[in-house]
């Protein structure tokens, strides 16, 4: 196993901070118990969110992923992909940014896309991919505004199996031709865990879990 990149260390130790990720016993939404949880939504509860979005960005640098705007799924998507664009701003490379509301608006801009018009190679900014379902709604909505949704990037990827046995990673890649990548993934926590003394007692069950429902 490859020894873990600095902007991987620092996204799993935010997600620590801000209790963000957390390990114990949790009943996924699908139905699995699981030995850790992320939740996205609790970096918002005084996280360093510069280094959050520089994640991001030095995640994207680093797999040298090209694309001509960003897009930010509902509702979490929504302060991920801001924070990013912010953050390309800052780094003199400003991009288009948009998200989508849960309800369509009929009136003022209305429709259901704030923001810029998705258009060409869209980078879907996302937290975390356990089964797909969301992917999948995201990729749709792209498709129908005839734009190219060509990166799905979330910051942990479960590697979870999808709706057989492959992952959710590999159904997505296969069945609409997306690249998909993370920050972090479960082996990558399971290397984490393993390295740092606080947490290596949870080594044994993340691997069994691995094992259960990975892929």
């Amino acid at each position: 196993m490859s020894e873990l990149k600095g902007f991987q260390k620092t996204f799993i130790e935010l997600a620590l901070q801000s209790h963000a990720l957390e390990f114990g016993k949790f009943k996924l939404k699908s139905g699995r118990d699981s030995p850790y949880f992320f939740n996205a939504a609790k970096m918002l509860n005084g996280c360093d969110l510069f280094k959050l979005a520089n994640c991001y960005v030095d995640a994207i640098q680093d797999l040298s992923l090209e694309f001509d705007c960003l897009y930010g799924p509902a509702y979490k998507g929504i302060f991920l992909g801001s924070i990013v664009a912010t953050a390309f701003s800052q780094r003199g490379k400003p991009c288009p940014l948009s998200f989508n509301r849960k309800e369509i608006k009929d009136h003022g801009e209305g429709g259901n896309i704030i923001g810029a018009a998705p258009a060409g190679k869209v980078l879907i900014i996302d937290d975390v991919l356990s089964a797909g379902t969301a992917a999948r709604e995201s990729i749709k909505i792209l498709e129908n505004l005839n734009a190219i949704p060509k990166v799905f990037l979330v910051g942990l990827d479960r590697q979870e199996k999808g709706s057989d046995e492959l992952s959710a990673k590999t159904e997505l890649e296969k069945d609409f031709g997306i690249n998909v990548s993370s920050i972090i993934n479960l082996d990558a926590l399971i290397e984490y865990s393993n390295d740092n003394q606080d947490f290596r007692s949870y080594v044994m069950e993340l691997e069994q879990y691995r094992s259960s429902w990975g892929a």
